[in-house]
Parts: C-alpha cells; structure tokens; sequence
C-alpha cells in the first residue's frame, strides 16, 4: 500500500487555511447566486452522479414582487457540516463500526463540501453515502438496504448519491486517519490509547484532517491525553520520535504544528439540535422556499381561525 507521504491524501486534500476558506466561500457563493436567480438551491442527484439544476419557480416580474430566502453564511454552514460529521459518528457507533470507517466517512463527507454547499445537496443524505462508500473501501461492507434499515431511512436515496460523492472525491477513496497512527504510537498503552481516541473524535469535527497529516493530528492527541494520564515525558517522547523517524521538521517545529491542532480544537463549537432549529429552517427555506411559504400561510391561517372563533364566541356570551 502507498504510503502516506506518496499518497493522493497528501498531496491533492491538505490545504492552508487561506485555500480552505476559499473553496468554502466559492461553494457558499455559488449556492447564493442559485438562489437569486431560480429562488430555490437544492439540486437533483442522478444515479449516474450528475446533478440537475432547478427549475426557476417563479419570474422576472415575479422576482421583483416576491422576498427571496436568505442563504446561510459561511459560519452558519459550518456549524451545519460539524452538525453532521457529528452524526456521522453517531450512526457508526450505533452500529459499531471500527474507527476507521468513521474517521473514512467524515474524511469523504468534508472532502465533498469542499466541492459543494450544504444548500446544494442535503446533509443528511450525503452524510449518510459517505458512511455507505467507507463500509465498502474498509472492506467492512454493510448494504444499503442494510444501513437504511437500521436508520429508517430510504436506502435507493443513498443509492443515488453514491455516484455524485465519488466524482467530488476525484474517486480518491484511500484515506488516512489518524486513528492508526495512534495505535503505533501507544501499543499495549490502553488508557492512554482510549482518551486519544476521544480527543482525535472531536478533531474530526475541526478542519484538522483538511490541513495535518493524520501522524500531526495523532500526536495532538497523544500529547492532549497524556495530559490526563501522565504516562509520558511528551518532550523527551516527541525528540525520540523527530530522531528515530529522521523528520524532516524539528521537535520545535512539530510543537508549533500541535498548538495550532490545540487552537482548532479549543475553536470548536458544537450547536446542540436545539441551537440547529434556526439554521436548519433557514436551509430548507433555501431548498424549497414554496413549501415554506405554504407552511407560513398555513400557520397563519390556523391562528386568524382561532382568533376568529375566539370573537365570535366573545360576541355570543
């Protein structure tokens, strides 16, 4: 197997921070103009990975007469993709998948809204692929029909996407994780071994893997969870690492790498589905604003009825 250092990993998916916040923004930009001009955003997966766009749902004239739905940010579509990377997680424990069809999932699921806006194709279901595709490159194979099931979830929409997920990953399905380089790291050190795995569970959630190398992040978290531990003299550990792998950084400079894990982590912030509700409105009123509208008349009404009902019996007593 390639190694890492040789592998499309690292030389097509690691970015600097200024190259991740563009394809974030070009994405975010793009879904906006979508809404400007069709009044809707959400586009329509082929079984062949193509992707349709929508029909405008209304005029010019209609255009100039009807308020358009405001599309997220960039921040609220961030707190939207750690929303469902954190589901991702969720979904393989419940079905206890090894961590590294997790840590695969959320890899192919960050690669594709590198590609794509969360107002463009639906979270959920792309999520819910991502994991799908892992099963199948970690030889760990669960069917569609299968993961479906066991989340109530029509499994032909997974299906669907299948195709449209490995075009936006350039059909690079290897991954690395920094699971496995922690179990080189601490072998036979079990408690250490778990806290790490914790700490590389909530890095997942950052744009950590988008921008280290997994044996950075690993470290991070070694370094995070010996600081629960104590097993380790982490300095004298870390020089022994630099020397015995003749690195081509120094110990000072793989310390500096690590704050910058640390900040992205301390960083993090994890809505709860509550503090979601907004977001996750102001999304499907992107994706489908007629329907929203139709909620909004409709609830409406309900309450002029009931105000209505409540005058005339006023006007009876």
């Amino acid at each position: 197997m390639v190694d890492f250092q040789s592998s499309t990993h690292r030389s097509r998916w690691i970015f600097s921070l200024e190259e991740l916040f563009e394809k974030h923004k070009n994405a975010n930009q793009r879904a906006s103009k979508l809404l400007e001009q069709f009044g809707i955003t959400r586009l329509e997966v082929h079984v062949d990975g193509s992707v349709s766009y929508p029909e405008p749902i209304f005029d010019q004239k209609d255009n100039a007469e009807r308020s358009i739905p405001e599309p997220l940010n960039c921040e609220e579509e961030q707190h939207m993709r750690i929303f469902y990377e954190q589901k991702i997680q969720e979904v393989c424990r419940a079905f206890k998948f090894p961590h590294k069809i997790q840590a695969t999932a959320i890899i192919y699921f960050k690669r594709f809204c590198l590609q794509w806006s969360v107002m463009e194709h639906h979270p959920k279901h792309i999520m819910l692929t991502c994991i799908y595709a892992s099963c199948k490159v970690e030889e760990n194979h669960v069917s569609a029909e299968e993961l479906g099931k066991g989340i109530q979830f029509d499994h032909q929409i997974i299906l669907n996407n299948e195709m449209a997920v490995y075009q936006s990953l350039g059909f690079d399905l290897i991954v690395y994780s920094p699971y496995r380089s922690i179990e080189g790291f601490l072998e036979g050190m079990q408690d250490l071994l778990q806290t790490s795995y914790s700490e590389v569970d909530r890095m997942m959630l950052t744009d950590g893997p988008l921008l280290f190398a997994p044996a950075q992040l690993a470290l991070a978290a070694l370094r995070r969870a010996n600081e629960v531990h104590r097993f380790l003299d982490f300095e004298r550990y870390l020089n022994f690492l630099v020397s015995r792998q003749r690195s081509t950084h120094s110990a000072s400079q793989l310390l500096e790498t690590l704050n910058s894990i640390d900040i992205l982590v301390a960083q993090l912030n994890i809505l709860t589905a509550d503090e979601m509700k907004d977001i996750d409105r102001k999304l499907k009123s992107c994706w489908d604003p007629i329907t929203e509208d139709n909620k909004k008349r409709k609830k409406r009404s309900k309450h002029k009825s009931k105000r209505t009902a409540s005058e005339m019996q006023g006007l009876l007593a």
